[in-house]
């Protein structure tokens, strides 16, 4: 009986380890070959053309000025210059902006991950009255176009009420704003809402108050989504132009778009020196999201899993 069990339970493991979309038997067939070569080459060929970019802008880097204007475009640079990119970082002072940008998606990041989580846990956790309106209140914010309240945004910059100060030339400006999102308040409760209400009972039991059920028992258990929303929050920073570009004119507390735009409205720079610019700011975001998809991926696969 013991090794009765035991072949059925190899055989159910082999059976799991061999699930595929396409069973076995099915590939042993022409159609169900040619099917699965065909979604391959189609999966190949998107993956190509998402590829294909990066490679023509790390590699146009490494092009002179007049190649970069040749018709028919070169794939490959005949002679790689690989001075453009060392060349590129002292021309754009990239130890400047680069810092300047860090600190400003540290900042956006922690603001964003403390209100956010904290929101949404009031709203899952601990049911305020109406949390349904409010919650409903926040997802309407996703109906206007950001720029709809450009204007009182700024104005509001400009005099915060109450304060009677001014936030321009200050990365409180970008950081304040932008501390509420609605979308990663959503996705956070969306999380928090399946975290079993055994748990926090029992925490409740224990004694603990509501800080402690969120930081002992709710945020350990969302890892997952809590590196989605980081990866949102620092992307969404690094990539911001518009906004700095408005309450920061003083350059030195400039992230590297606003002076990534300023280094492309100059005259007197090539444009290699331009794309190679271009191409070390698209670096962090990349080596980012390389280093946390597998988080990002599960965050978002058991966001949208419900039950």
């Amino acid at each position: 009986m013991i090794v009765r069990n035991t072949r059925l339970t190899r055989s159910r493991r082999g059976d799991s380890s061999e699930r595929s979309l396409i069973s076995p038997l099915e590939l042993r067939r022409f159609s169900g070959k040619l099917g699965y070569w065909l979604v391959f080459a189609l999966l190949l060929l998107l993956t190509l053309t998402t590829i294909f970019p990066l490679y023509w802008m790390f590699s146009g880097a490494l092009k002179s000025t007049t190649e970069m204007f040749r018709m028919p475009p070169t794939i490959v640079p005949e002679q790689a210059n690989w001075s453009n990119y060392p060349l590129a970082w002292s021309r754009m002072r990239y130890n400047l902006y680069f810092s300047n940008t860090l600190f400003l998606a540290l900042g956006a990041w922690l603001l964003q991950l403390f209100v956010s989580a904290t929101a949404a846990f009031s709203l899952s956790k601990l049911r305020p009255a109406f949390g349904n309106v409010i919650l409903l209140l926040f997802l309407s914010t996703l109906m206007v176009p950001p720029a709809a309240y450009i204007i009182p945004q700024y104005l509001t910059v400009v005099h915060v009420p109450l304060l009677n100060v001014s936030l321009l030339d200050t990365w409180w400006a970008i950081w304040l704003p932008g501390a509420v999102s609605a979308f990663n308040i959503f996705i956070l409760k969306s999380f928090f809402d399946d975290i079993p209400l055994d748990l926090t009972d029992a925490a409740r039991i224990d004694g603990a108050n509501a800080w402690q059920l969120f930081v002992r028992i709710v945020l350990p258990l969302s890892r997952p989504v809590l590196a989605v929303v980081s990866i949102f929050s620092v992307i969404g920073a690094w990539k911001d132009f518009f906004w700095p570009f408005l309450v920061l004119t003083n350059v030195d507390l400039q992230p590297i778009m606003v002076a990534l735009y300023r280094l492309n409205n100059r005259a007197e720079e090539p444009l290699n020196l331009i794309v190679a610019a271009l191409a070390i700011a698209s670096v962090p975001p990349l080596v980012l999201f390389l280093i946390f998809q597998r988080q990002i991926i599960r965050g978002i696969t058991l966001t949208g899993l419900k039950g």
